[in-house]
């Protein structure tokens, strides 16, 4: 290696540092806000903020939970929905990075795998969902904007 040349990081020692860095949670970067700080001093307001954060994170995660099995992006409105509501609770904040954690981990392990069983997982989770398609269209029914050429239950 060349004089004066550093290896790179590894996904861990990239987590570590920015850990380190990261001084505050997003809880208290959204209090430290002007706007924020305005709302805290007054007590009603605040409250109200609060119980708004709540009911709206809260819709969206129950959204992202009713979604899941469609095809579509549940995972991800629940991950939205906790997002919010991790502005204001510290519950919220830590099953969140709970989360963001074990994904990491899980993206960090398939991508050390051979490629035979990345393509296996690959495989496996098309084939999940495109079952839970199946599954949807014959429980829902086809749509009419679907043409007829496609070979579904009609």
């Amino acid at each position: 290696m060349a004089a004066g040349r550093q290896q790179p990081e590894t996904p861990g020692e990239r987590r570590a540092r920015y850990d380190d860095d990261e001084v505050h949670s997003l809880r208290e970067r959204i209090a430290e806000a002007r706007w924020r700080r305005g709302l805290a001093a007054r007590r009603g307001l605040n409250h109200g903020y609060r119980v708004g954060v709540g009911i709206v994170g809260s819709l969206v995660v129950a959204m992202g939970l009713l979604t899941i099995p469609l095809p579509g992006p549940g995972w991800l409105t629940v991950l939205a929905g906790l997002f919010i509501l991790a502005t204001e609770f510290t519950w919220a904040e830590r099953t969140l990075e709970f989360t963001k954690r074990h994904v990491t981990r899980w993206t960090e392990w398939v991508g050390a795998q051979r490629v035979w069983v990345r393509l296996l997982i690959g495989l496996a989770t098309a084939a999940f969902v495109y079952g839970i398609l199946v599954v949807s269209l014959h429980l829902m029914g086809v749509p009419d904007w679907v043409p007829g050429w496609v070979p579904l239950w009609r």
